[in-house]
């Protein structure tokens, strides 16, 4: 855990304060531990009971988790519902969207923007609207790794949270005006 995460931890924990999936848990969200949930994410409050997440999952900012659709309401006088199992070590990358009724497999990766209305397999890279399988994770890394080799690598330090400077913030749009690079 970096430093800034494990002294803001420190000070809820200090203060009381609960943690925005506290009531969730409580009415019945199972969560597993190590759970990294970004900003904006919206878990289903309602039937949040229906929706379970494994240990060490990132839910990337404004993903959101429904386990009912209201659609068939109007015209059926029902609402449909379905169970959400999201694996263990599952990456749900940012603004995706996953509908009642879906299973996404250990270690899947969910591409951001994506709308997941089927189960995903295990070790499996979806991305689109609808979401498709695009790749296997031990691909899609391996990819990455060779990409690693001849792109810019920064520190994790970097990044607003930990005050970058404006001579990093420089030498980043410099070196990624037209390629992509990583962060550790």
């Amino acid at each position: 855990m970096r430093i800034k995460q494990a002294l803001r931890k420190f000070c809820r924990s200090l203060l009381g304060a609960e943690s925005p999936t506290s009531d969730l848990v409580r009415n019945g969200l199972q969560l597993g531990k190590g759970v990294h949930i970004g900003p904006g994410v919206l878990i289903d409050s309602s039937h949040c009971f229906l929706i379970s997440i494994g240990d060490g999952c990132t839910l990337a900012p404004n993903v959101h988790i429904l386990a009912h659709d209201a659609s068939t309401k109007i015209y059926l006088g029902y609402t449909k519902l379905g169970r959400v199992v999201i694996e263990k070590n599952a990456f749900i990358g940012a603004g995706s969207i996953i509908l009642p009724g879906v299973r996404i497999g250990e270690g899947a990766i969910i591409g951001a923007g994506s709308v997941v209305t089927r189960d995903v397999p295990a070790g499996s890279v979806v991305a689109g609207n609808p979401a498709v399988v695009v790749d296997q994770v031990p691909h899609y890394i391996e990819k990455h790794r060779e990409r690693i080799q001849s792109s810019p690598v920064y520190p994790a330090e970097w990044t607003t949270d930990f005050g970058v400077t404006e001579d990093a913030i420089r030498q980043m749009r410099e070196q990624l005006a037209d390629k992509a690079g990583y962060i550790e």
